[in-house]
Parts: structure tokens; C-alpha cells; sequence
């Protein structure tokens, strides 16, 4: 590849190789690892101490109705994973990863304290109230404000801190050590355990005190589960392995497109003509060298060196490295396939609105004891911890011999069998809705049908989030040029805010169309009345037609391809710096 003139060369002689950019004395390893990992568990716990039961405390204690509560669920969810892109925006240009995470644990904090209060304070009378039996007097505007500011800002502290802690945990890992690579990518699987640990207990133990009115004891178990967690994380910061900011890449991507325009009557140059700084860093700090793809030629112009470049020092508006050129191309190849995941973010989303309401009409009667429907959700989490220690101990190796892929199934393969089962979720949760609606009670709103029929579904899930959510973890960090882990990682949650919101346009639109005159649509306030196991058919519909267009894109799909550099040639105490600013 062509190289920089002398003057340029001095320009960039600062920059980072992948390897300077962490700490050289500093440990990582599985041992901090760990320590994050059960930051995230107990950051999980406080969040679905809030979530789980929020559509619930929307039509019992605000008064809204299903259809309502059910988008101002989807909404609120949304809106959490995106503010995860704000966050590895942040993390990746300005913060780092450190900082990012500790001021979004400390806003998560903030929140869950004003939830504490608003709803004690404001929300809840008479004390007990919001069972489902005792009815709640109605809201005060300022306690309606204070609950919807105190959970956006629970939104908004663990949409952040979610992507950024599960890169954070990666970086603890050397990916250019044969075995601490094989580590990394174990490390994703078990981020996703922890996760699904730590909700465990919010769907069993906390959910059963909210449905029985004691909201407050669990939004107080939640806090306190948050302030732990923010404690442990800082208490390992003098042991992490730091990654410094690579700068901002809204503008490196910019100078792409922008250096591409001004040189679109200019032929894109062959391979060992583009330019590329010299030596074994590249020009983005912290950053591996990426070699040339053949894909989306026309931006090679970018990296195309012309007369007018080669004397005095490069304007990176004129001229970008191929390194820059094909960060851009990275994007533009995994944004296919991550359109692809948003149908499966919309089957997901049903578990924490329709699915609980549709448990709400249920028998959920044990004896005595009445189960709460969100707890219904702890067998989507014991599918998930289950099947990921069987996939982690058993299919792996089974699939590395038969395949010859030391991952067992690429990410992609994986991706598409958590769309196909999630596809087979949807069907039996209509399969399910036919039979209640099949079992009504005359004269009532319940059902006859034990809640138990909604297992199926949760365990359908459950075993496709293990193979969906886990594949895209790994696929959008490990695709991701250096420079923007977080914001692969965050598109995950991207994936499932985005799915959220589609969600609630399915809602409205199936509603528009389907409760016209006197009809009472599909998703009605009587459950009874309507026909939810058509929606959820029609979610699957969607899901079948969206794993053709998801086959196609894998199989176009080529993978980044990055350069080896050497680590020990630079190193940079990166702990000062990142602890000088907290």
C-alpha cells in the first residue's frame, strides 16, 4: 500500500497500536472478569425489579389500559437499549469505558431512589394498594411527573452501562493470545448468564411482593441491589485493563464519505496504491491496522492518493487510510444484518407485555397461592441458564468436530436458529391464546386454563435468546473495528430498542385496522373479547419472511479482517488517565 510523505509520517507517529492502548502492568483476566460480570447480575436484578412488573403497575396503580400500558412498556424499553448508542458513542470517543459505566451506574441509582420515593410518596394510596384487588386513588400530576423522570432515568443509567460493561469485560481478555481469545468469546456466553441470573431473582422473589401490592419493598430491593453493584465495580479499579478513547468516529466516517465525493470522477486505485500510514499502527487511535476488502469499491476513492495529495500534510477531508475507508465499509456490511435481528426484538418484547397480560387472565392458582403472571418469565430464564451451560458444555464440542469451527456454530448460524425457534415461540403462544380462549369462564374475565400452557413460550425463548442475543453479542463486538466496540456491542440493544418501537407500531396499526366500527380489535382492554393469538401469528409470519432476507444477507456477509500488530512495542499507562477524570 502506498505510505505517507516524511512530514505526514511526523503527523502521525503518536498513534496507538491495540496493544498501547492498555495498561501494561495492569491484570485483567477471568478474576476481574468475574467481578463485572456480577456487576451486570446484580445491575439486572434492580433493572427487572422495575421492568418485569412495570405493564402491571401501569393499569393497576396509573389506570391505563392494556393496550396503553403495553406500548408505554415497548416505548420505555426502547427507549432503554437506545440510549446505549449515546453511551458507546461516549465510551468509545470521549470517556472510555470505565468512566462511561460509572457515571451510568450512578444515574441508574438516582433513578431507582426517585422511583423509591415518587411512588411511596405520591403513587401508592392507600398503602397496599395496586394488588389488583384494592384500587389506587388517582395520580397527582407531580407524581406522575416525578415516576415517568425516575424511570427514564433508570433507562437511561442501564441502557448505558449494559453495552459498555459487556466490552468493558471483553477488554480484560488479550484476543491476541491464542487462549485468552478463546476466553473472550466464552466471556459473552457467560455475560448472558449473568444477566439472566440476576433477573431470575426480580421474576421470582421480587415480583411476587409487587403483585401483592408491596411496590415499594420492591423498588427499595432494586436500589439496593444497584448501589452494590456500583460499589463492586469501582472496588476492582485498580485491577482492570483500560482501553482509551479512539476519538470521535461520526467524523472519521464523515471525512469517508466526504474525501469520496471530492474525488468521484477520480478511479478508485488498486490495493498496494491506497494509502495507509506506515509502521504497525494505524492512524485511529488505539486501533489495529484492517486490510482491504473488495466490497463498496467506490469509497476506495477515499484512500486514493492523487497529485494534489502528495505534497505538505494530508487533509484527512481529502484523503482518508485504508483503515478509515474500511471502518466505514464495516458499518455498511453489519447494518444488513442487524435490520434482520429487529423482528426477533419484537418477539422478545411480548414477554413483558403480552405475555403478562394474557397470564393475568389465566388460572394461576397453586392451592392458595396465587402466581404472579410476570414470575412466569423465570422459565424463559432457567431455559436460558440451562440451555447455555448445555451449549457452552455439550454442543459446542459436539458442533467444533463435526464443523471443524472451534466456536462450535459461527455467530451467524446461531442468529439464524434463534430467529427460527423464536418463530416457533410465537406459534405456541397463539397455539396457547386458541385453547384459553377455548376454556373462558362465562360471566368472567379469567380463564379456566392453567397459566402453565404459557411455558412453552417462555421456554421457546429462552432457548432462542441463547442462541440469538448471545450470537449477536460476539458477532457485533468481534466485527467491529477497534475504534467502536462499544458501539457494536450496543447494537444489540439497538436491536431490541428498535423491536420495541416496531412493536408498538404493530400494535397501533393491528388496533387501527382491526377495531374499526363496533369491533373490539385483536388486543382489546377484555382479552376475552379479542383475538391475540392472530397477532401472535402474525409476528411469526413476519419472523419466517424475515429469516429469507436474513439467509440471504449472512451468505453475502464477508468478515473484517484485521492486520497483526505487535503489542509489547508500545505501552502507555492508560489506569492514570482514566482515573485522573472520575
Amino acid at each position: 500500500m502506498g505510505t505517507n510523505n516524511p512530514e505526514t509520517k511526523g503527523k502521525w507517529s503518536s498513534s496507538l497500536s491495540i496493544g498501547s492502548c492498555f495498561k501494561k502492568k495492569s491484570r485483567g483476566g477471568w478474576i476481574y472478569a468475574i467481578l463485572l460480570l456480577a456487576n451486570q447480575s446484580l445491575a439486572t436484578l434492580a433493572f427487572f425489579g422495575v421492568g418485569v412488573n412495570l405493564v402491571l403497575f401501569l393499569t393497576r396503580v396509573l389506570g391505563q389500559d392494556n393496550a396503553t400500558a403495553a406500548n408505554n412498556v415497548s416505548i420505555w424499553t426502547g427507549t432503554v437499549y437506545l440510549f446505549s448508542l449515546l453511551a458507546a458513542f461516549l465510551s468509545d470517543s470521549y470517556c472510555g469505558r470505565y468512566l462511561t459505566c460509572a457515571v451510568c451506574q450512578a444515574i441508574f441509582v438516582v433513578g431507582l431512589v426517585l422511583l423509591s420515593l415518587a411512588s411511596r410518596i405520591f403513587l401508592l394510596e392507600p398503602e397496599g394498594c395496586g394488588d389488583g384487588k384494592r384500587l389506587c386513588k388517582s395520580s397527582s400530576s407531580v407524581g406522575i411527573v416525578l415516576f415517568y423522570l425516575a424511570i427514564y432515568l433508570v433507562a437511561f443509567g442501564y441502557g448505558g452501562h449494559q453495552p459498555t460493561i459487556a466490552t468493558f469485560g471483553a477488554d480484560q481478555f488479550d484476543e491476541t493470545k491464542p487462549e485468552q481469545k478463546d476466553s473472550k468469546a466464552a466471556f459473552f456466553c457467560y455475560f448472558y448468564f449473568a444477566l439472566n441470573v440476576g433477573s431470575l431473582f426480580s421474576n421470582t422473589v421480587l415480583v411476587y411482593f409487587e403483585d401483592n401490592g408491596a411496590w415499594t419493598l420492591g423498588f427499595w430491593a432494586s436500589t439496593v441491589s444497584a448501589i452494590i453493584a456500583l460499589v463492586s465495580y469501582l472496588l476492582g479499579s485498580r485491577g482492570y485493563r483500560y482501553v482509551k478513547p479512539s476519538g470521535n468516529p461520526l467524523s472519521r466516517v464523515a471525512q469517508v464519505f466526504v474525501a469520496t465525493a471530492r474525488k468521484w470522477h477520480v478511479a478508485p486505485g488498486e490495493e498496494n496504491e491506497l494509502y495507509e500510514v506506515e509502521g504497525p499502527e494505524s492512524a485511529i487511535k488505539g486501533s489495529r491496522k484492517i486490510r482491504h476488502s473488495n466490497e463498496f469499491r467506490c469509497l476506495d476513492k477515499a484512500a486514493t492518493m492523487t497529485e494534489e495529495d502528495k505534497p505538505g500534510p494530508i487533509d484527512r477531508w481529502k484523503l482518508c487510510t485504508v483503515t478509515q475507508v474500511e471502518e466505514v465499509k464495516c458499518v455498511i456490511r453489519t447494518t444488513p444484518i442487524w435490520l434482520c435481528t429487529i423482528i426477533y426484538s419484537v418477539i422478545f418484547t411480548q414477554m413483558a407485555s403480552l405475555f403478562v397480560e394474557q397470564g393475568a387472565v389465566m388460572n394461576s392458582q397453586i392451592g392458595s397461592f396465587r402466581l404472579p403472571p410476570a414470575s412466569m418469565s423465570s422459565f424463559d430464564i432457567c431455559s436460558v441458564l440451562i440451555c447455555t451451560l448445555i451449549y457452552q458444555r455439550t454442543l459446542v464440542p459436539i458442533a467444533c468436530k463435526l464443523s471443524g469451527n472451534p466456536k462450535g456454530l459461527t455467530e451467524l448460524q446461531r442468529m439464524g436458529v434463534g430467529l427460527i425457534i423464536g418463530m416457533l415461540a410465537m406459534v405456541a403462544a397463539g397455539v396457547t391464546e386458541i385453547v384459553r380462549l377455548n376454556s373462558v369462564i362465562e360471566g368472567s374475565s379469567s380463564s379456566s386454563l392453567s397459566i402453565f400452557w404459557q411455558i412453552p413460550q417462555y421456554v421457546l425463548v429462552g432457548t432462542s435468546e441463547v442462541f440469538m442475543y448471545v450470537g449477536q453479542l460476539e458477532f457485533f463486538n468481534g466485527q467491529a473495528p477497534d475504534g467502536i466496540k462499544s458501539f457494536g456491542s450496543s447494537l444489540c440493544m439497538a436491536s431490541i430498542s428498535v423491536g420495541n418501537y416496531v412493536s408498538c407500531i404493530l400494535v397501533h396499526m393491528v388496533m387501527g385496522i382491526t377495531a374499526r366500527g363496533h369491533r373490539p380489535g385483536w388486543i382489546p382492554q377484555d382479552l376475552n373479547s379479542g383475538h391475540v393469538d392472530r397477532f401472535y401469528f402474525l409476528i411469526a409470519v413476519l419472523s419466517a419472511a424475515d429469516f429469507v432476507v436474513y439467509v440471504f444477507c449472512a451468505k453475502w456477509y464477508r468478515c473484517i479482517n484485521f492486520e497483526e500488530s505487535n503489542k509489547e512495542e508500545h505501552q502507555e499507562d492508560a489506569q492514570e488517565d482514566v482515573q485522573s477524570r472520575v
